[in-house]
C-alpha cells in the first residue's frame, strides 16, 4: 500500500501540501463561484454567508489582538488596541481604503515596538 511515508525524496511533504491546500479551499472556492452566481445579492443565504465570513474574520484580528503569539506577544494589549482603533479610524477617514488602515495600524504598531525596546 502506497502512503505519505513511502515517498523518500526531500521535495515530496511540500508537493502533498501544496495539493492538500489547494484541493482543501479550491473546491470550496470553484463551488461558491457556481452556487453564488445563482444567488441574489440580498437572498437570505448569501446575507447569512457573508455575516459568518465577517464573524469568522472578526474573530480571527480578536484572536491576534488579544491572544497573540510570537513577537507580538511581547507588546502590550494597549498599544495593540490603539493601533486597531488608530488604523480604523484612518481607514474611515481614507473614505474606506483598506491598504491605509493597515499601513497605519502597523506604523503604529511598530512605532510601539520600537519605544517599548528603547
Amino acid at each position: 500500500m502506497i502512503g505519505y511515508e513511502s515517498f523518500d525524496t526531500w521535495w515530496w511533504p511540500y508537493l502533498f501540501i501544496a495539493v492538500a491546500g489547494w484541493l482543501a479551499t479550491d473546491i470550496w472556492r470553484w463551488l461558491g463561484v457556481l452556487v453564488g452566481n445563482r444567488l441574489s445579492e440580498e437572498s437570505v443565504a448569501l446575507t447569512w454567508v457573508r455575516a459568518v465570513a465577517t464573524a469568522l474574520v472578526a474573530g480571527v484580528i480578536a484572536k491576534l489582538i488579544l491572544y497573540p503569539t510570537g513577537a507580538l506577544q511581547e507588546t502590550p494589549v494597549v498599544i495593540r488596541l490603539i493601533a486597531v482603533a488608530v488604523g480604523f479610524a484612518a481607514f474611515l477617514a481614507a473614505r474606506k481604503r483598506i491598504w491605509v488602515g493597515i499601513a497605519v495600524s502597523l506604523a503604529f504598531l511598530i512605532g510601539g515596538q520600537l519605544m517599548l525596546a528603547v
